[in-house]
C-alpha cells in the first residue's frame, strides 16, 4: 500500500454501540470507518446463516457487492450451555421482532431461572469476515468464557454484558471500564486477529 494512502472501510452493523466499539479498536489503522448510514440506498442483507461465521460472510460479502467498498461484517452473540447453546446466531433478536438489549436480557434470565450457579456457564463469540466486492479476503474468530449472572449488573456495554460474569475480572462486562472488556472480549480478541488480516490487505493493495 502506498504510504499515506486512506482505504475506506464499511462497518456494516446498524448497532450503533457496536460501531463505536469497532471504530475504537480500528483508530490507528489507514482506514476512512464508514458505516451503513453512509449507504442509505444498500438493501438490509438478511443474517441466513446458522453460524456466527456464516453470517459474518454473508453480510461482508452482501455489503461490499451493494456499496463497492471493502467491508466488514461480524456477527456475535451469547450461547448458554443450560439452554443447548441459546440464543446463538439468535442473540441480538431473541426476544422477538421488537427486541431490546433489556427485553432479551429479561427473557434469558426467565430462561435460565432456577439453573445452578455451577451449570450457568455460557460464552461470547464473535466472528468478523473481510470481503471487496465479489471475494471473500478471510474471517477470524474470537471467544471468552463466563457464566451468567442471576441479576443486572453495571451500566457499561451493551447487549448481554451486564449479565456475563468474566471470573477472572469478578465483575460483568457491564461493570468494568471498555478498555478491561476489550482487553478479554470475544469482540476484541477477534477485531485483535482482524487488525492483522486487514494490515496484511492493505500491505498488498
Amino acid at each position: 500500500m502506498s504510504r499515506g494512502k486512506t482505504t475506506k472501510l464499511l462497518l456494516a452493523t446498524t448497532n450503533a454501540k457496536k460501531l463505536k466499539e469497532l471504530q475504537d479498536i480500528l483508530a490507528d489503522l489507514p482506514v476512512q470507518c464508514l458505516s451503513l448510514r453512509d449507504f442509505p440506498d444498500a438493501k438490509g442483507v438478511k443474517e441466513t446463516g446458522r453460524t456466527f461465521e456464516e453470517n459474518a460472510k454473508i453480510k461482508s460479502m452482501g455489503y461490499s457487492a451493494q456499496t463497492g467498498v471493502l467491508t466488514l461484517g461480524e456477527d456475535s452473540g451469547i450461547c448458554c450451555d443450560a439452554l443447548d447453546g441459546a440464543p446463538g446466531v439468535f442473540s441480538a433478536r431473541f426476544s422477538g421482532e421488537f427486541q431490546s438489549d433489556d427485553a432479551n436480557n429479561a427473557k434469558l434470565l426467565e430462561l435460565m431461572n432456577g439453573v445452578p450457579d455451577k451449570e450457568r456457564t455460557a460464552y461470547y463469540e464473535s466472528s468478523i469476515a473481510l470481503a471487496e466486492p465479489g471475494k471473500l479476503i478471510g474471517v477470524v474468530k474470537g471467544q471468552v468464557r463466563g457464566l451468567i449472572a442471576r441479576n443486572l449488573r453495571g451500566e457499561g456495554g451493551f447487549g448481554y454484558d451486564p449479565l456475563f460474569f468474566y471470573p477472572p475480572y469478578q465483575k460483568t462486562f457491564g461493570e468494568v471500564p471498555i478498555e478491561m472488556k476489550h482487553r478479554v472480549s470475544h469482540r476484541g480478541q477477534a477485531l485483535e486477529k482482524f487488525r492483522e488480516l486487514l494490515r496484511n490487505y492493505l500491505e498488498r493493495a
